[in-house]
């Protein structure tokens, strides 16, 4: 199966917070986009592998992904090796996508710090042909996507551009609320992280909005581009 867009997360919920109102445009205008998650999130404070991928199925469903995929690498241990990027280069060769998406390259988190390492060489070794995958027992051919943006996740850096979701705002936070053990829960038991506190919620909403300002729009997602992006001055004016 190949797909137009291929959005890579450390964890389950990475996606959603970071990009899924991006993802929802692109969904609504007919692109085809899949997520690919490195780990089960199994490390995490909350919830448990199995609740996550539960959670991460119901958020592909409300943002209506054609591809929900998950490598089984070892939450906490997502650092740059041989291993861990040959695993990444395979997906990509199956889904072929035009772009992908990876974590930007530095984060309070060092498993999305080593993502976006991870992905950004994949990137590259996967348009190599001596490069050699096998998915089935067949090999795969050589497949290099067009571009390979970064989006944010806690660390803020200046965009290379940001992308309207005024319209996929609700279906953003919708899918970011799939994660029901992750996130702000009076009536939870478990213990409180940086993510399931009030504030934090509110902080995703506040950064929505303070990126949406600075395009003139509602609500906004930030991204970046290690490479100049072609403008085209005639969609301001036809």
């Amino acid at each position: 199966m190949t797909i137009d867009v291929l959005v890579f997360a450390a964890h389950p919920d990475d996606a959603e917070l970071g990009m899924g109102g991006t993802i929802a445009k692109l969904v609504n205008r007919g692109v085809k986009v899949g997520v690919v998650d490195l780990s089960k999130g199994e490390m995490g404070t909350r919830g448990s592998a199995e609740t996550r991928k539960k959670e991460a199925l119901n958020a592909a469903k409300i943002l209506k992904l054609s591809v929900r995929d998950n490598l089984g690498l070892k939450d906490g241990s997502l650092k740059l090796n041989d291993r861990f990027t040959t695993a990444v280069v395979k997906k990509i060769r199956e889904y072929q996508p035009k772009i992908i998406f990876a974590p930007y390259k530095n984060d309070r988190h060092p498993d999305h710090i080593g993502t976006s390492r991870i992905v950004k060489e994949a990137f590259f070794y996967s348009g190599l042909a001596k490069i050699i995958t096998r998915q089935d027992g067949k090999q795969q051919q050589p497949y290099r996507p067009k571009k390979i943006f970064y989006y944010m996740q806690n660390i803020e850096f200046t965009p290379s551009f940001v992308i309207d979701i005024s319209d996929t705002f609700k279906t953003k936070m919708d899918s970011v609320f799939a994660y029901k053990t992750q996130f702000f829960n009076p009536e939870s038991k478990e213990p409180e992280t940086f993510i399931s506190q009030p504030n934090f919620i509110k902080f995703v909403e506040a950064r929505a909005k303070h990126f949406g300002f600075k395009i003139g729009k509602d609500y906004g997602e930030p991204f970046y581009s290690e490479e100049l992006i072609e403008l085209n001055l005639l969609d301001y004016i036809i």
